[in-house]
């Protein structure tokens, strides 16, 4: 929008000028979240690093929000960041053909999401996040220099990778031979993991998508967890009031996909 201003007549110009009215002055960009040790040691994996290597990360790392019901990346797209979830947890989620979904893995503070190891790399299912919190994320271009430099980084992924694999492994499996109430105490628990309260929040209908089941089915099974004492079911709300009846219950349908886990952490925790 162009507007005239007119010149006093003490000025030797004549005419007119037009001067270009750009509008009001932008409002100053609101400042990046500084990026610290404490803060970045709520991730597992950047707590592992040493002080040194973390620290060398800051200048790339920055600290996101994740807002429930946030899709970071979907079947067949590109990975431009990893994620290196604080207090978020995120769903892998397959999505069949006829629009059905199942959750083959989960990711919390303990991990990382969006790992590429080549640039035309494309994510074979979508990470969803399930509960709201924060996350690290990092450009995949910054990540893969990492990892090609053989250093700490390159190890830590590499025993990560083995974790994610065989909690895969007892999906396909628990999903073939164990219970559903057996499933739900996994899963539950699996969530459990990677939350700072004993509480979770969650609806019947998410679990059920989660697990690949009916609605009715989960409230059956949820009521007799409830009447068993192991959780309390209130709407959108599961609390969990025995963890140890809960392992029980869920059996090696959840001990034998967190073995990948806890020696990762056992070996990453040695060479730190």
């Amino acid at each position: 929008m162009y507007r005239t201003q007119n010149i006093d007549s003490n000025s030797n110009a004549t005419n007119a000028i037009r001067t270009i009215a750009l509008g009001a002055a932008a409002k100053p960009a609101a400042a990046k979240p500084m990026i610290s040790v404490a803060g970045a040691q709520q991730n597992e994996l950047l707590r592992a690093l040493s002080r040194t290597d973390l620290e060398a990360l800051f200048p790339h790392l920055e600290l996101v929000p994740m807002a429930a019901g946030k899709h970071l990346y979907d079947f067949g797209s590109k990975f431009d960041y990893a994620y290196f979830p604080t207090n978020a947890i995120v769903s892998l989620m397959y999505v069949m053909e006829d629009g059905a979904t199942t959750e083959i893995g989960v990711v919390g503070r303990e991990g990382v999401l969006g790992v590429a190891m080549y640039e035309a790399e494309r994510a074979t299912c979508s990470a969803v996040v399930q509960t709201a919190g924060y996350a690290y994320r990092l450009k995949s271009s910054v990540l893969r220099e990492l990892v090609a430099s053989g250093g700490a980084m390159a190890q830590l992924l590499m025993r990560y990778t083995f974790a994610m694999f065989a909690q895969l492994a007892q999906n396909v499996v628990g999903g073939r031979h164990c219970t559903i109430e057996q499933k739900l105490c996994r899963w539950l628990l699996d969530r459990l993991d990677r939350s700072l309260s004993d509480e979770i929040k969650v609806t019947q209908d998410t679990m059920a998508t989660m697990l690949g089941v009916r609605r009715e089915t989960i409230t059956m099974t949820a009521r007799k967890l409830q009447a068993d004492g192991l959780i309390q079911y209130r709407r959108g709300t599961v609390a969990i009031l025995d963890r140890a009846g809960l392992e029980d219950c869920a059996g090696t349908c959840y001990r034998a996909g967190k073995i990948g886990f806890e020696q990762m952490h056992a070996t990453a925790w040695s060479n730190a």
